[in-house]
């Protein structure tokens, strides 16, 4: 497996498309039944290569990433050739970006000397899909890219 494992949540969601995924490896619904009571290993197998199919198609889409903590925020955007980065890095302790208080207080303050900001980029390794879901695995979550695009035209 490259990825993970979708959940069973994720699994519920992307029924039909399972269902779809079934069909073209030729396995019905009566056999699936089968295979989870007699091989429980191929139905292992099985739920592995969709989770990594639609990781693929996620990961192929996906251009923009966030990662926020109490203190930084790590901003990206995933271009053909290179991942691009805008570090946001508040320097008051008692300010927490993940509550409304202190995003407000950064709202308010992002020009101050309390907050830093770094750019940088960094091409893909052989792997450009992987290098994404790493920064996901890591806590990185997928966007629309508002925040990123924001703080480009601010300080790019």
């Amino acid at each position: 497996m490259k990825y993970a494992r979708l959940t069973k949540q994720q699994f519920e969601e992307l029924h039909n498309e399972f269902i779809n995924f079934l069909a073209t490896q030729s396995i019905t619904a009566d056999e699936w039944e089968i295979l989870k009571n007699t091989k429980p290993h191929v139905v292992e197998e099985e739920l592995d290569v969709f989770s990594d199919l639609v990781w693929e198609g996620v990961l192929g889409k996906v251009a923009y990433l966030e990662n926020i903590s109490a203190q930084h925020m790590h901003l990206f955007h995933l271009t053909d050739k290179e991942m691009k980065l805008i570090s946001v890095k508040v320097l008051n302790p008692d300010i927490d970006l993940n509550t409304s208080i202190g995003f407000n207080w950064f709202k308010k303050n992002w020009q101050s000397d309390f907050v830093e900001y770094l750019n940088a980029s960094k091409a893909y390794t052989a792997d450009k899909n992987l290098d994404k879901f790493k920064l996901i695995q890591e806590g990185a979550v997928i966007t629309k890219g508002e925040l990123y695009r924001w703080f480009d035209n601010i300080i790019g």
